[in-house]
């Protein structure tokens, strides 16, 4: 890990993920990615941190661990025509537990919950818990998050978004939000020398856009691989699977350590988001191999591209970008990493992390976030 702050001051952490997928690699997709970076940096820091996520874990991190529970229902609830999806269930159970683990039994385990669940209750039941809760806003709004903000006393709950842009689609229901930039460990994303070919890498889902940035490199006479897990397989097979072929490659579902391989070893990234993306993690990780970016400027990417390390253009606008693709790619690789330690860097994050982990566990804090009453 780069630059790493060994703190004298250690506080104890629980840190509240999915209950469905395991924080290891290869990561289901950025939030996963995103926690198990934060968890390592946080217990190598010194601190005292709890995870709370999906079976199977990666066990190295440094961290305890807390259980997910499971619910074994009934055939008679099963038949029961009120009975809904058996993950909605499973999901609601172990939150459900949680947090009563959390106000009951581990109340004084903590001295700071730190949420990056997209689940309802950690928000709902926050007043619950003895400790603060912080609950991280990684998405654009959803109903059941609204739901829980709306129904919520506002004691014990605070919150914090990706991007400024994020953060912003949330006032309407938050007063209060800290804005605090997700980052990547340089060390784990190593400069690269570049090559030949443009790159895209994310979740293969119709609202990421690979079809579109194939399009666009071949619009502009490049070459171009794709990575990630394919998490729509009906879009894989309609949409990229028959625009694969000699210039166009899909390497899999890689290793952190072979995606940064593959991203420093290529020209260009294309960042094709068809929805707004609450940060675009995918841009940081790029520029901190040194790989230059062209972007649909949606949501928060504007927020972390710059000029001087990629382009941006209209948002859906594929001829836009393939005209922009031959500049991107003689950009300085040096000075996209520059940009990327400046402002992209995990330890900053994890810094600004920490020192609101202090303000809210001494009680120093800003004014609680309210949520503002439904119309």
């Amino acid at each position: 890990m780069a630059g790493v702050a060994v703190t004298a001051d250690p506080l104890r952490i629980a840190l509240i993920a999915s209950s469905r997928y395991p924080i290891r690699q290869p990561f289901p997709g950025g939030l996963e990615s995103h926690v198990w970076y934060l968890a390592r940096t946080l217990s190598g820091d010194g601190h005292h941190v709890t995870l709370f996520a999906g079976p199977g874990s990666d066990r190295t991190l440094g961290c305890a661990h807390l259980q997910v529970r499971t619910l074994d229902v009934s055939h008679a609830a099963r038949q029961d025509v009120s009975m809904p999806s058996m993950w909605f269930m499973q999901e609601h159970h172990a939150y459900l537990q949680l947090m009563l683990d959390l106000s009951g039994p581990l109340a004084e385990s903590f001295d700071v919950v730190h949420n990056h669940s997209l689940h309802y209750l950690p928000v709902a039941m926050a007043s619950a818990v003895p400790a603060p809760v912080l609950s991280t806003l990684h998405t654009p709004p959803t109903p059941w998050l609204e739901s829980a903000l709306a129904v919520r006393s506002g004691a014990g709950a605070h919150f914090a978004a990706v991007s400024r842009h994020t953060a912003a689609a949330w006032q309407h229901a938050v007063d209060d939000i800290e804005v605090v930039p997700n980052g990547v460990d340089l060390d784990s994303w190593p400069e690269g020398r570049g090559g030949p070919h443009l790159i895209w890498f994310g979740r293969l889902v119709p609202e990421k856009g690979a079809h579109v940035a194939v399009d666009a490199a071949r619009r502009a006479g490049f070459p171009i691989v794709l990575a990630g897990p394919i998490s729509d397989a009906e879009y894989f097979d309609r949409m990229i699977r028959p625009r694969l072929g000699s210039e166009v490659t899909y390497l899999g579902h890689l290793a952190q350590p072979e995606l940064a391989a593959a991203i420093g070893g290529a020209a260009a990234t294309l960042v094709t988001p068809l929805w707004d993306e609450p940060y675009g993690l995918v841009v940081a990780e790029s520029l901190a191999c040194g790989t230059p970016v062209a972007a649909f400027a949606r949501g928060g990417i504007p927020e972390v591209l710059t000029p001087d390390c990629g382009s941006l253009v209209a948002a859906g606008d594929v001829q836009a970008l393939a005209r922009a693709i031959p500049d991107v790619v003689g950009r300085s690789r040096a000075a996209a990493r520059a940009h990327a330690r400046e402002r992209c860097s995990e330890r900053r994050m994890v810094d600004t992390y920490v020192g609101l982990y202090h303000r809210l566990a001494r009680g120093h804090t800003r004014p609680r976030a309210q949520g503002k009453a439904a119309p």
